[in-house]
């Protein structure tokens, strides 16, 4: 798990303009790009460690209903996040890393575009 969690960190930030950092008051490592978050890692109420991250609606759904692990998102809009619960998780590092990457690039999309353009995307 504390692997994982590294490997989801360093690859967060080969991507332009991101970010990862502890936010004490979400206790979370909160991974930033231009003021947004795009993906934590943290613990649910019940302690466990979850990684939450952004994806397409449609998506989102698919795979709750592939994956028991995967949840609606933690403190989250829950049409639009989700969260794996680590512990639980079977998903390899690369899988992790492209739902990572999704993330980035849905949240990226929504920033102005002046904020895009100096991200050179």
């Amino acid at each position: 798990m504390e692997k994982l969690k590294e490997a989801l960190k360093r690859e967060a930030e080969t991507f332009p303009g991101a970010t990862v950092y502890y936010r004490e008051s979400w206790d979370c490592d909160y991974f930033d790009i231009a003021g947004k978050f795009f993906a934590m890692l943290g613990e649910n109420k019940e302690g466990e460690a979850i990684f939450t991250f952004k994806g397409e609606p449609e998506e989102n759904e698919l795979l709750r209903e592939q994956y028991s692990f995967i949840v609606p998102g933690y403190y989250a809009n829950k049409t639009h996040w989700n969260s794996i619960i680590l512990k639980e998780n079977t998903l390899d590092e690369k899988q992790c890393a492209a739902l990572l990457k999704k993330s980035y690039e849905l949240v990226v999309a929504k920033l102005p575009k002046k904020v895009r353009e100096t991200l050179g995307e």
